[in-house]
């Protein structure tokens, strides 16, 4: 049975469920930032996962990516799989863009989260879950 982190619940918002993958929305309102979550129990790394699986994780990760990328047009998108702090599988999808807080370093530890306003949150998550499909 599938059980997202704690940490990872703590964290964001659930945006969709695709054919593998959890599609949450990171509560920082720096960066458009998605977080693709394999629904497999027990798994930290995508090697772990059943070929078939990873074929499928790379095609969500490709589909997240295009959405984001129609959505808000970013400069980059930044796509990892650390599992340094939250050992559950899961990939990052960040929207950068040459202005950002973090530009041009990785997002992790540049700037502190800034969490979205409650109404900012409903309507990001309203738009992406739109842009996602």
């Amino acid at each position: 049975m599938f059980i997202l982190h704690p940490r990872l619940t703590d964290d964001t918002a659930t945006l969709a469920d695709w054919p593998l993958c959890r599609v949450l929305l990171m509560n920082d309102s720096s960066y458009p930032w998605l977080i693709l979550v394999p629904r497999r129990t027990g798994i930290s790394e995508i090697t772990e996962l059943a070929p078939a699986d990873q074929s499928l994780l790379m095609s969500e990760i490709a589909r997240a990516s295009a959405r984001l990328r129609a959505h808000v047009s970013p400069d980059r998108i930044n796509v990892a799989a650390l599992g340094n702090m939250v050992a559950q599988l899961h990939v990052h999808v960040i929207a950068r863009f040459a202005g950002d807080a973090a530009w041009p370093k990785p997002v992790w530890g540049v700037v502190p989260t800034i969490p979205y306003e409650s109404d900012a949150l409903e309507r990001r998550v309203a738009e992406l879950r739109a842009a996602l499909g």
